[in-house]
């Protein structure tokens, strides 16, 4: 199709009339062969566009002409740059070296000779599509595929294209704003090439009078550049003094040159997005990344501390005084955007640990704090104006980090908590004093004249400054009476706002030592009220209050009456917001509870399923990378996973749960969970180890976590491996003997494939070698047919393993193998003629030992087990298949293990007895204990509560398995950080006794051969006879505990419940 066809039936194609449109849908399906909904392409502009036409020489080419062609209609060419910047995206450079190139070089060529011209030429709508298409080239090409590009870029900095130029050179620098050291060789090479005609242009735009809009985007330009250019390192160029010097120059000319009054928007929206304050705050971003980096004499490396001496005297100051006169335009009742302010108030954080700094800002510190800072911290106009019109964009913008990071709140609490911490003796009684001071006239102000907002601020600093309060007298001793006397009776305030902040407060102090317990109670009983309060972010405040109160709680008998109606008021919430903290306070709830729970757990796994669907179809609508849905759709899974972990000994409450959470499970297992897949794999992990039996149901899901992990999984194989352990080990009839689906064939597809995959590292397989494990030791006798397969790609991986950790659970395979049936095994060996190489490398391992003195491999008490019954198996050869010789060699390597295995046991059961006593020392330790423990240099302003406290509670027992199956990350042999094991992980040589299972074998060979046992004795020297007399003796013992275990619990079990 040529030029002015492809235009006509674009142009068809957004017609209102349908007829119209059908007729150029119609055409386009003539043209391409290919039936789609063109309308409906349109709207998502997805990559599927004219689908084999796009393929075509030229056609890039066209869709470029029709970008920048000013006589076609701006929507048809908005249509063109859309997709030419998805198949850009798509095509431009491919993943696979081997796969053919879908754009030809001769149009790669043309696009890359002309977007750099037109991109400075379109309407910024254009530009915006063009710049990513730019930004796909420059990352695929540059400098390889595009070596002149740096010199057009040079070449136009001179020239009259000097917006196109920095449009691209920002791209350019952007490509290496985050690179490594190592990566960042280019930035030398443009900074030097291309910085001094920025310092040119920057300071002859500095000096324009009158300068119009334009110039403003101009130098935004140059400062992103910079910004990038600098952001992990300054470049060498930039260190020369002179150089440095002339861009400080411009730029704190630029801070303090006053934005020009004229043209600024009235909208707020728009005024803070207008080009010069965008200037405005690129400048103070520049100039904070400067201080707080670079600047700093603690952060740098001695190589650079000359460079940050000269920053602190000749600019740091001068910078403060700027910041200072910026904030001082609000301290009038002036206009600072929001986000220039929060960078300015970050700076003076910074600022107040540094002794000269600090001497510079005292002057001015009282105005400050309690003129500037303090009004920033209290409830505004625009906060109002929010509550009423639009209360959930209230809650979330309340509770979006993202948010924080724009917030002049945030700053000023952030100020005054790095000022009480770091310069606390000077000021916290005087801020403190402040804040009395409102309080008081609070109290003594008639109703109608009451400084609510005032009371909100100082409300809002009390609860900032909590730990540091909490820690030091005379304020620790007077908590409780502040917060009946200034706090909780605002939970009557017919204020929202002010019933919302109390109830946040109220939470901050929930876990100190109540004098009166009935005050505790009093603000428990408020905070519960809250839930039903006719304000939304009132509501939200109090659940999340509510989180605390719980967890301090002592006697759940304060809660237990009430439990139903928190359950019901929570997830009525939880259907009005998205909100992750909801979740965390249901997961505290449901932790706290345990299986009290049980009566509740189908219902709120009911609500969290529904809510979780909820969250999940904002999310998509959404797109967002930091979406409040999103991350609540992880909270309402991760609190169905505390459901279940909490319940895990009631089994009949997984039957009737299961149905609930398939229809999740199903659909995030699929690439549509990619976001959620790990805690969707917990939930599977729970239910196929806790249910009765795995259902039929829980059976499909198998086929879609084989194909995630050969599609785009890998990463998550160490969670995958748990509920395929549990399906082997639970379902182990239905693995063997199903064929429709065969799973024995499908899990043996997988591992050979990643054993086999050279472009998978070490660490990423370590899950393969132990499922084999899984399937030997849980299969025995069964799956003969398999073992000369497993050994066979086993041995292949082990011939080129590298890490030590990979070569001991590659080891273990074999002695599993051996185990499972050591004549066949070794008769494989023998097969493969590997069998001397293979126990060479076996006792290598297990006699490598590191400089501390411990065991370099096979750390974990499980390792050792497992070497044991393998190698004690071979014990039970007859003579023929183990030689003299090498039976010695196994028998002495067997009672070395086994000595290391009792010690190793021996110690894990004193540290579990110590760890006991711990906890019953802990009753005695008081909530103030807890404080005074975090230490005076407690960061301020941070919730008593965090996020990962959600994560704790989760991993503490994943699926009673997950951590025996945890790899360690430190290959380190130095390291003395053994690998620990779960007592509740199991397995089925749990019930079988090394010692035990040792002389028991010994014994075997002594009554089938006695000859033979002889000649193995008369071989050992004394200290392996010790060790042998010894490790009988031990035996013995065991023999008997187990016993005695087994009759205890033939009596607990006969005995009426």
């Amino acid at each position: 199709m040529d030029l002015p066809s492809l235009a006509v039936v674009l142009q068809a194609a957004l017609s209102p009339n349908p007829a119209e449109r059908k007729a150029a849908e119609q055409s386009l399906n003539q043209v391409f062969l290919f039936n789609f909904n063109f309308l409906l392409l349109i709207i998502y502009y997805d990559s599927l566009f004219w689908f084999q036409f796009q393929y075509t020489p030229q056609h890039l080419v066209r869709l470029l002409q029709i970008i920048v062609d000013n006589n076609c209609d701006m929507a048809v060419r908005q249509v063109a740059s859309i997709h030419f910047k998805n198949f850009i995206a798509k095509n431009w450079a491919s993943l696979d070296p081997n796969e053919q190139q879908k754009i030809s070089q001769s149009d790669k060529d043309m696009v890359r000779d002309h977007i750099l011209v037109f991109v400075a030429q379109v309407p910024p709508l254009l530009r915006v599509q063009l710049g990513e298409c730019l930004k796909t080239v420059i990352h695929a090409d540059y400098p390889e595929q595009w070596p002149r590009l740096l010199d057009w870029v040079k070449h136009n900095l001179q020239d009259q294209q000097v917006y196109g130029a920095l449009f691209v050179l920002r791209i350019l620098a952007r490509k290496y704003e985050f690179k490594s050291e190592e990566e960042r060789t280019p930035v030398h090479r443009i900074v030097e090439e291309t910085f001094p005609h920025l310092l040119n242009i920057f300071n002859r735009l500095v000096q324009i009078e009158k300068p119009a809009l334009g110039v403003a985007d101009l130098i935004k330009l140059i400062c992103k550049i910079f910004w990038s250019s600098i952001y992990l390192e300054i470049p060498k160029q930039l260190l020369d003094p002179n150089v440095f010097n002339a861009w400080m120059m411009l730029f704190l000319n630029v801070l303090e040159r006053p934005v020009p009054l004229e043209g600024q928007p009235v909208d707020p929206e728009l005024r803070k997005s207008w080009g010069w304050w965008k200037v405005k705050k690129w400048t103070v971003h520049i100039l904070n990344r400067l201080y707080t980096r670079f600047g700093d004499l603690k952060l740098r490396n001695p190589e650079n501390k000359a460079f940050a001496q000269m920053f602190q005297k000749s600019y740091a100051g001068r910078i403060l005084e700027c910041h200072l006169n910026l904030l001082g335009v609000i301290h009038v009742g002036g206009y600072l955007p929001d986000r220039v302010t929060n960078l300015i108030l970050q700076y003076l954080s910074s600022s107040i640990s540094k002794n000269g700094m600090y001497t510079l800002l005292q002057p001015q510190l009282d105005v400050l704090l309690f003129e500037i800072v303090f009004p920033l911290m209290c409830f505004n106009d625009n906060d109002q104006k929010l509550w009423e019109e639009d209360p959930h964009e209230y809650v979330r913008k309340g509770y979006d980090i993202i948010e924080d990071l724009y917030s002049p709140r945030t700053a000023s609490m952030d100020f005054v908590s790095e000022l009480v911490r770091k310069r606390g003796k000077e000021n916290l009684r005087k801020f403190i004093q402040f804040i009395v001071e409102i309080f008081k006239r609070y109290d003594e102000a008639p109703v109608e004249y009451k400084p609510y907002r005032q009371k909100d601020g100082a409300l809002l600093a009390v609860g900032a400054l909590c730990d540091k309060l909490k820690q030091t007298e005379p304020y620790k001793s007077e908590l409780e009476h502040m917060l009946m006397q200034h706090v909780f009776p605002e939970f009557r305030s017919p204020v929202g706002h002010l019933r919302a902040k109390a109830a946040w407060v109220a939470g901050q102090y929930a876990h100190i030592n109540f004098s009166d317990q009935n005050n505790f109670r009093h603000a428990l009983l408020s905070v519960v009220s809250g839930l039903r309060d006719p304000e939304l972010p009132v509501r939200v405040d109090s659940v999340f209050a509510l989180r605390s109160f719980v967890e301090a709680c002592s006697d759940l008998n304060e809660i237990r009456p009430i439990l139903p109606q928190l359950l019901d008021e929570i997830f009525k919430l939880m259907n009005e917001v998205e909100n992750e903290d909801l979740v965390f306070t249901l997961e505290t709830i449901v932790d706290k509870f345990g299986e009290e729970m049980a009566p509740y757990a189908l219902g709120l796994c009911q609500n969290l399923a529904a809510a979780f669907w909820r969250c999940m179809n904002t999310s998509e609508a959404d797109d967002e990378a930091d979406d409040p849905g999103a991350l609540a759709a992880v909270g309402c899974l991760r609190a169905i996973s505390t459901i279940l972990e909490s319940v895990s000994r009631l089994p009949h409450l997984f039957v009737q749960i299961e149905p609930t959470l398939l229809p999740i499970m199903r659909r995030m297992l699929t690439t549509d969970g990619q976001e959620v897949f790990e805690e969707v794999l917990e939930i599977v992990s729970y239910v196929t180890f806790f249910s009765p039996t795995i259902s039929l149901d829980m059976w499909s899901l198998w086929p879609l976590m084989i194909e995630a992990l050969a599609d785009w999984a890998i990463d998550f194989f160490p969670n995958i491996l748990v509920p395929l352990d549990n399906y082997i080990s639970r379902g182990t009839a239905h693995f063997l003997t199903c064929k429709e689906p065969d799973y024995q064939q499908s899990l043996w597809n997988m591992i050979s494939s990643i054993m086999a995959d050279k472009n998978l590292e070490d660490n990423d397989i370590e899950a393969a070698p132990k499922l084999i494990e899984v399937v030997f030791q849980n299969c025995r006798g069964q799956v003969d047919h398999w073992v000369e397969p497993y050994l066979r790609i086993t041995l292949d991986r082990l011939r080129r393993t590298e890490k030590s950790r990979l070569k001991c659970l590659l080891v273990q395979v074999i002695a599993n193998a051996v185990y499972y049936n050591a004549a066949l095994t070794l008769g494989i060996l023998n097969k493969f003629c590997v069998t001397t190489e293979v126990f060479n490398l076996w006792f290598q391992l297990l006699q490598q030992v590191r400089k501390s003195g411990l065991q370099a491999n096979f750390k974990r008490e499980h390792d050792k087990k497992v070497c044991c019954l393998g190698l004690t198996s071979l014990l039970a050869l007859p003579g023929e298949q183990l030689v003299g010789e090498a039976l010695g060699r196994v028998f002495r390597a067997t009672l070395d293990l086994l000595v290391a295995y009792m010690d190793q046991v021996a110690e894990a059961a004193k540290e579990e007895e110590a760890e006991d006593d711990d906890d019953d020392m802990d009753g005695f330790q008081t909530d103030d204990d807890d404080d005074d423990a975090d230490g005076y240099d407690k960061e301020m302003g941070a919730s008593a509560e965090d996020g990962d406290e959600a994560d704790s509670i989760r991993l503490q027992k994943l699926a009673a398995q997950a951590k025996a199956f945890r790899a360690n990350d430190d290959d380190d042999d130095d390291s003395d950080d053994d690998f620990s094991d779960d007592e509740e992980f199991q397995s089925p040589i749990d019930e079988v006794d090394p010692f035990v299972f040792f002389v028991d074998t010994v014994k075997g060979l002594q009554a089938s051969d006695p000859m033979r046992f002889q000649n193995l004795t008369q071989t050992l020297n004394f200290h392996y006879q010790a060790l042998a007399h010894g490790v009988a003796q031990h035996a013995e013992q065991r023999r008997a505990e187990i016993e005695k275990e087994k009759m205890e619990k033939a009596s607990a079990a006969a005995a009426p419940s």
